[in-house]
């Protein structure tokens, strides 16, 4: 029988491990997943809390916004901490559905290692899929973690096999079920060779070792276990074995020499091989039914990184524009990196990961991107809404500051004797936007001041000012996404509101250049003149896509011996930039000089807010300086990026251009009977149905549709299917409009 290792609830908020004891992770997921029920088991079984809460009744420590419970999804990231066998874990709680992927974005940034939650029925699903790659593009090792083997039609060697075609990873299953579906009673360990049996109505398992064992003479059998499942557990162990060595020298030295693996060596091989990428460990269980959870503890313990196995944070220092890296020792000067801030009951709190030095309360600390210094009041230690003080925080921690008046998320915070500017995570592009308005004339004061805060707390959201109608315009990630900052502001502040239907952010591209444009700015009023002389070529980036040629696409890679500003992505998780600029120059001879080209493309950029089209912003285009002049006196670098913005404006008057729009790639479940009417209305929304998979009375229609024709979807398809079906949604990129449409789109 297993002994507790819970930490009791009385250790104190000062008790601190050694720095290789902490573990920073997220726990990330597909929506419905199960992992906020993941989470709401982890702070059981370590004792954090003492009752289990559930998603369906609201009672989860992480989902404590009045909206995520009443919604019954995550919707902003949420820290709590608690400790296992020694070793402190900072566990962020990420949200799920595609419109939050910000959220994910964010913590990503922050953290050292992720538990990657899979449904052993459905498999990668498209937003796990996108969460996946957002965490190879932060290198973040990750474990995986398949949830629901309770449910009915779930199996994990299925959803191992979507792994590995699906996200491209080398799957190490360290683990064997016991029972399938309701019978799903237990695990068998493959690195310790043990089985963990949970009885019926029990929290604790039972351990039944898998091996025969021999003290003095005598042989010690294994009882309890069937015949079969020990020849399974031995034939799984033996491929874990060979999948380890093929990828950990020491491992295939010591398995050539003797055939197999010490159980040492063999978590040593798993653990190499989370940290480095070349493997993924997969463990199993039923989160719901509390089984396979405190396994799971074990594996974030003895595979995924401590803040003392990551690469010291590098950053550039401020003014002179060097890279400096710093370790994370405590006694290094502060280096701290923002990544949410959160207006609450306590205060305006600003949650930062301490990645040098310590963090002192009452320090005054540097904002290395404004140069402004603030005071720290206090220093908190989270667990979602409830929060204990702490006198310091050091390396490795990730704690909220309260007393930060305009810290962002993305500053950072560093000893003013020692500042550095570290990389912000990057802030996706919006694609959806609605009018919002007060009711009541008196309450616009009111609505601006929550917009400011509103944006102040989720960085993908953009508040502007229309300058055709004079609307307040209210842009976000996605319909839900809007929803929920609208619902926001009327809970929180009280006010009545007007909301326009959602429209989706065109953008305008160039379909065939120009070569040759000359422009001259010229300017005398009398004081110092101004002169520049461009000459560029305007040419697409790539081959313009439709949603019959819209593939998926992996990163875009530098374009050599150009520039290329990828200033935002969309949210799909694979690194593909929205608002793509490349910028080059083949000027030779010195005819200007290379403070001026670095204006020319700074005056290109400029112009790249409103299209010619319909005021859009530009995407997709390559612009090349190919000659240029200058006056010994009258040139500067405003004159010549005046120039380059003019230049540039005028090449896309005289280009041709189209339109875009923002396409999601659709998973549509319905039942069988039900298919026909559904490929139907996704013709009418001008999709293209990409494929289809049965399962079991079901199938899945993947599509790629429209943003702006999946609007109302949700109750369409529920009619549709009598309230059966169900679907999800991720951001695809950008495709043309056809042409009806675009003449519909630019008259309104």
């Amino acid at each position: 029988m297993r002994t507790s290792r819970r930490t009791p609830a009385t250790t104190t908020a000062t008790d601190r491990p050694a720095l290789t004891a902490v573990r920073n992770l997220g726990i990330l997921a597909h929506v419905d997943a199960g992992k906020t029920t993941v989470t709401e088991r982890i702070l059981f079984a370590t004792g954090a809390v003492h009752k289990r809460g559930e998603v369906h009744e609201g009672t989860t420590v992480t989902d404590y916004d009045d909206q995520e419970r009443d919604r019954g999804i995550t919707i902003f990231a949420a820290a709590v901490s608690c400790t296992w066998d020694g070793h402190r874990i900072n566990l962020i709680d990420t949200p799920g559905h595609v419109d939050f992927a910000d959220e994910v974005e964010r913590s990503l940034r922050v953290l050292d290692g992720a538990v990657a939650v899979f449904d052993a029925v459905a498999g990668v699903e498209p937003q796990s899929e996108s969460v996946w790659r957002q965490a190879d593009r932060y290198g973040v090792p990750r474990i995986a973690f398949v949830n629901k083997l309770d449910r009915a039609g779930a199996d994990l060697d299925t959803a191992v096999v979507s792994l590995r075609e699906r996200l491209g990873v080398v799957p190490l299953v360290a683990q064997l079920p016991i029972g399938r579906e309701d019978g799903f009673t237990g695990l068998v360990d493959l690195v310790r060779m043990r089985a963990l049996i949970w009885p019926a109505g029990s929290d604790t398992y039972e351990t039944h070792e898998m091996r025969e064992t021999r003290e003095g003479s005598e042989v010690s059998t294994v009882t309890g276990l069937d015949a079969e499942l020990r020849a399974e557990a031995d034939r799984r162990r033996r491929l874990l074995e060979e999948t380890a060595a093929e990828l950990h020298p020491a491992a295939l030295e010591e398995f050539c020499a003797t055939g197999a693996l010490s159980d040492g060596t063999l978590a040593l091989a798993l653990r190499e091989a989370t940290l480095d990428g070349s493997g993924t460990v997969v463990l199993c269980g039923s989160a719901y039914r509390n089984r396979g959870v405190e396994p799971l503890l074990d594996a974030v313990a003895a595979y995924l990184p401590s803040p003392a196995d990551t690469p010291p944070v590098r950053g550039t220092a401020v003014g002179g524009g060097e890279q400096e890296q710093r370790l994370p020792d405590p006694g290094e000067p502060v280096a701290a990196l923002a990544f949410k801030v959160a207006v609450t009951a306590t205060g305006r709190l600003t949650y930062v990961r301490v990645y040098s030095g310590t963090l002192r309360k009452g320090d005054t600390v540097l904002d290395a991107g404004t140069g402004r210094t603030e005071r720290v009041a206090r220093i908190l230690r989270v667990q979602a809404d409830q929060h204990t003080e702490l006198e310091q925080a050091q390396a490795g921690d990730i704690v909220a500051v309260v007393g930060l008046k305009a810290a962002r998320a993305g500053t950072t915070l560093c000893a003013p004797h020692a500042p550095l500017l570290l990389e912000p995570p990057t802030v996706a592009d919006p694609v959806v936007s609605v009018a919002v308005e007060a009711r009541r004339t008196t309450d616009t004061g009111r609505l601006a001041s929550a917009l400011a805060r509103l944006v102040e707390e989720d960085p993908s959201l953009v508040v502007r000012s229309d300058p055709e109608t004079g609307q307040t315009v209210l842009s976000g990630m996605g319909e839900l996404h809007l929803e929920v900052a609208v619902e926001k502001i009327r809970r929180d502040h009280g006010l009545e509101l007007a909301v326009g239907r959602p429209q989706v952010s065109y953008r305008e591209t160039v379909v065939r250049g120009v070569a040759g444009l000359v422009h001259r700015h010229v300017k005398q009023d009398g004081g110092a003149g101004q002169f520049a002389h461009v000459v560029i070529d305007v040419e697409p980036l790539e081959p313009l896509e439709t949603l019959e040629t819209l593939e998926p696409l992996e990163p875009l890679e530098p374009l050599k011996g150009e520039r290329q500003d990828t200033a935002g992505h969309d949210g799909r998780g694979d690194g593909r930039a929205e608002t793509v600029f490349a910028f080059g120059s083949t000027v030779v001879g010195g005819r200007v000089p290379q403070e001026y080209i670095r204006a020319v493309e700074a005056g290109c950029r400029d112009a790249l807010a409103d299209g010619p089209l319909g005021g859009y912003p530009v995407t997709g285009l390559r612009v090349t300086l190919t000659d240029g002049a200058t006056h010994s006196k009258d040139s500067s670098e405003m004159a010549f990026r005046t120039a380059g913005r003019a230049a540039l404006r005028a090449a896309l008057r005289a280009s041709a251009m189209a339109l875009l729009e923002p396409v999601a790639e659709v998973v549509v479940t319905v039942p069988d009977d039900a298919v026909g009417a559904v490929l139907g209305d996704l013709a009418a929304r001008r999709g293209r149905v990409s494929g289809s998979t049965g399962r079991a009375g079901t199938t899945a229609v993947t599509a790629v549709v429209p943003l702006a024709e999946l609007f109302g979807y949700a109750s369409r398809l529920r009619s549709r299917t009598q309230g059966r079906g169900t679907f999800t949604t991720r951001p695809a990129g950008l495709a043309q409009v056809p042409e009806a449409v675009a003449v519909e789109v630019l008259a309104r």
